[in-house]
């Protein structure tokens, strides 16, 4: 790009709430100082972009794959972990590289169509994250201070049912996201040259970022986390009271029941803690610069944290697998199992081409040692 001037591309993003603020680059390397430290900021984001997606692929594709194949692991809350975990894939393997692309090239890389469907489906992803976060609270608030209405017949059934709603809704969500998605040009004055961008609404209207912003706040983390709070409220004051009713020398099968629903209660609260904690920065962002729409913050500060919010967006669609290893102990047997299994099967498949070698290797040794004796005796070997 060219020197001079800031240009205005913080407009440009690929989807709703994870911004771009495409700074000029001479304008950021006389704020951040030597020539050489700019790009080289720029290269390593992409870099730990990549490292998210590939421990992000790891974790999750592993905990699937538990769900799936240990017959003991399914149950009503993994199967929601299941689709919260599918969520995050689907975000890991679309969203995350296209954000990482535009560290690399000056406009968007991805066409009109790229534009609408890339929008849709990171808003589809965090719908489905903040709703089965909802979905699993209501479920511990059922297993633990309303035990008796739980119906053992179809549970699974019914909440395979319940976490394919949460999919339609989420993607009905994001529709409007896709509608007003477009590619939209910006002019450089500097360099007299146009870039092309994709925003999530209309350039002309100052009211649009506003309700745009607050909406999302709204919908996708205010209202689901107030609702969680509520279930955790009732939670609490469930398990604090069942504490005080159970006698010392109790059932003992009540007791590991209750610990055992306090364990799985904690780790639902863990991955809420994680979610707020991630997408609040990013959140927040989005409503500063909507509401100074008409205003370009070109400082260091703003920068470097646009940046970091986005990563620690993107960081919560890998943590999910690990905080359930460090807290579920069936879980992180699982786990090990798994690795140990990969780690057995290439070691078993090393082992065997190395005999391959080594066999290929005996016989062409043999096969050289019976060539040379013959021709020095002057006779022909016949096999037989």
């Amino acid at each position: 790009m060219a020197s001079g001037e800031c240009l205005l591309l913080e407009l440009e993003t690929d989807n709703l709430i994870l911004y771009n603020i495409s700074v000029n680059q001479s304008a950021n390397l006389s704020l951040l100082g030597d020539d050489w430290f700019y790009p080289a900021f720029l290269y390593a984001i992409p870099t730990i972009y990549g490292i998210i997606i590939l421990i992000g692929l790891i974790g999750n594709i592993t905990l699937i794959k538990i769900f799936c194949t240990v017959k003991s692991m399914r149950n009503v809350p993994n199967l929601f972990i299941s689709s919260l975990a599918l969520g995050d894939l689907l975000l890991l393997v679309t969203c995350v590289p296209v954000d990482a692309s535009r560290y690399l090239a000056d406009e968007w890389l991805f066409g009109r169509t790229g534009c609408k469907l890339i929008p849709f489906i990171q808003l589809t992803s965090v719908g489905v994250s903040v709703f089965t976060l909802t979905a699993l609270s209501a479920d511990r608030y059922k297993a633990i201070v309303r035990p008796m209405e739980i119906q053992a017949s179809h549970a699974l059934m019914k909440i395979c049912v319940r976490a394919g709603i949460i999919w339609i809704v989420s993607m009905l969500l994001a529709i409007p996201e896709a509608v007003f998605s477009d590619l939209h040009p910006f002019h450089d004055k500097g360099s007299n040259k146009t870039f092309v961008s994709c925003a999530p609404y209309p350039h002309s209207d100052g009211l649009h970022p506003k309700i745009h912003s607050m909406a999302s706040f709204l919908i996708f983390y205010i209202i689901p986390l107030s609702v969680i709070s509520v279930y955790y409220y009732f939670i609490a004051k469930n398990l604090i009271r069942s504490a005080y009713n159970i006698p010392v020398e109790g059932n003992m099968h009540v007791r590991k029941q209750i610990e055992s629903r306090k364990r799985l209660a904690r780790t639902v609260l863990v991955f809420v803690c994680l979610f707020a904690f991630c997408w609040l920065p990013t959140h927040i962002i989005y409503l500063y610069r909507s509401y100074h729409y008409s205003e370009v913050d070109t400082s260091v500060l703003h920068f470097i944290s646009s940046i970091c919010a986005r990563i620690l967006a993107f960081t919560n669609s890998c943590v999910n697998p690990f905080a359930l290893y460090l807290l579920s102990k069936s879980f992180r047997k699982q786990f090990n199992n798994q690795l140990f299994c990969c780690r057995a099967r290439l070691l078993i498949r090393s082992q065997s081409m190395a005999r391959s070698t080594t066999r290929m290797t005996s016989l062409k040794s043999t096969n050289h040692s019976l060539a040379t004796f013959s021709l020095i005796n002057g006779n022909h070997i016949c096999h037989e």
